[in-house]
């Protein structure tokens, strides 16, 4: 998985002495630019529950569950590894390009698929206890659950701490390497607990 973005073997000098600086682009832990497009897609996703059409509360909820699972996929099992054989240099700009673009898209595509999930599947009745496969229903409320207390109590986190850390003027390469390996972790667990949600959605849309 991925390693410290600060971390190298010739950052740290001995007897001591304090690391040198290390180079780092400027960069917005929050990136404003991105606020706006954030407000689109939660305006759609107010829109569709208002509506309560089955169509909008589709798309808004596949769309959703599709790019969180690319997410944790892609961050678990294929830029963990890539991140821990790059060089300093290239770790620290990866790192600070992607993760604050990651403090906006994790929180949002949660937040959409899940309430439109909960709404379609109140505007289809699932949610019933009569439905005939409410233990499904209740097994998918279970594990996207966990995924989401991982992903907003932990995943985002150690996100936004990355980021502060690297904004300090000699952040600690011990205290980003920390936080970075959980925050791969921890992409990576939700991405496993992404094919259960496949075994049960598929169940459901089988009937």
């Amino acid at each position: 998985m991925a390693h410290a973005a600060v971390s190298s073997p010739g950052v740290d000098v001995a007897d001591g002495a304090p690391a040198a600086a290390l180079e780092r682009p400027d960069f917005q832990i929050v990136p404003r630019a991105g606020l706006p497009i954030v407000a689109v897609v939660l305006g759609l996703l107010i829109a569709g529950i208002a509506v309560n059409k089955l169509w909008p509360l589709e798309f808004l909820h596949v769309v959703g569950g599709a790019a969180w699972t690319v997410i944790d996929l892609f961050l678990g099992f294929i830029l963990g590894p890539i991140l821990g054989k790059l060089s300093v240099p290239a770790r620290i700009e990866l790192t600070t390009r992607l993760m604050p673009k990651m403090v906006l898209i994790m929180p949002t595509v949660v937040t959409v698929t899940l309430a439109a999930g909960w709404q379609l599947g109140t505007h289809l009745g699932t949610v019933q206890s009569s439905y005939h496969l409410h233990g499904w229903v209740v097994a998918s409320f279970i594990v996207v659950g966990v995924m989401a207390v991982i992903a907003l109590g932990l995943l985002e986190p150690a996100n936004i701490a990355v980021l502060t850390e690297l904004k300090k003027p000699r952040p600690k390469p011990e205290v980003v390497e920390r936080l970075m390996k959980r925050f791969i972790y921890t992409a990576g667990a939700t991405g496993l607990m992404q094919v259960a949600t496949f075994v049960i959605m598929t169940r459901l849309a089988a009937g």
